[in-house]
């Protein structure tokens, strides 16, 4: 099953660069772009993709608006951008966004923030997710829950913001090891995605600064 995307921000040059690298993926294809945010939500209205991937500033209407306005669609929104402030982020996650990347985190984390949105899940860039939780001043709560040796390892990592890929690198397991540890993880902890595996550990003491 082939993912369609739209493609919404105001400089040709990052449009072109994204479509060039999601076109390479097997699983992927580019069926529109947009250079604001009016033209993006309109498009993806006729064009109905799977996923639009949206800046958070845009003329017209910025990516909270495209965010809001797609909510109910089935389309899910992926916020890409170079501006992870706080309330940006709250806000997206609010109306619904399905992922928020910042564009220095690289091709890797794009594709995959595409991926865990077709799957119901949701990818923030590590350094935000570890940022915000950090911030939340988590209480810390005891806990039932246990894991092996090597989950605990990786659900320290994992809160820290390290992607299945530098967990494998660091641990010498292969990444498909390490997505099944995290999904025991999340079978035991009752959490849906990377998200809340971190906000778990840093509540229960199994993540430290």
């Amino acid at each position: 099953m082939v993912t369609r995307i739209l493609i919404a921000d105001d400089q040709e040059g990052i449009r072109s660069a994204f479509r060039m690298i999601l076109d390479a993926q097997p699983d992927m294809t580019v069926v529109a772009e947009a250079s604001d945010g009016r033209a993006a939500i309109d498009t993806a209205r006729t064009v109905e993709p799977d996923v639009v991937l949206a800046d958070i500033r845009m003329p017209g209407a910025d990516g909270i608006e495209v965010t809001r306005a797609l909510a109910g669609t089935g389309i899910h929104v992926v916020i890409v951008t170079t501006f992870g402030l706080d309330e940006y982020v709250h806000a997206a996650l609010h109306h619904g966004a399905a992922g928020f990347i910042l564009k220095r985190s690289g091709p890797t984390l794009l594709i995959e923030a595409i991926r865990a949105a077709m799957n119901g899940d949701m990818l923030i860039s590590p350094q935000l997710t570890v940022r915000l939780l950090r911030r939340r001043d988590l209480p810390h709560e005891s806990s039932s829950v246990v894991l092996t040796e090597r989950e605990d390892q990786i659900v320290a990592m994992v809160a820290h913001g390290m992607t299945n890929a530098e967990i494998a690198a660091e641990l010498f397991l292969s990444p498909g090891t390490v997505k099944n540890h995290i999904a025991s993880v999340q079978n035991k902890t009752s959490t849906r995605n990377r998200v809340a595996i971190a906000a778990w550990a840093w509540a229960t003491g199994r993540a430290t600064p």
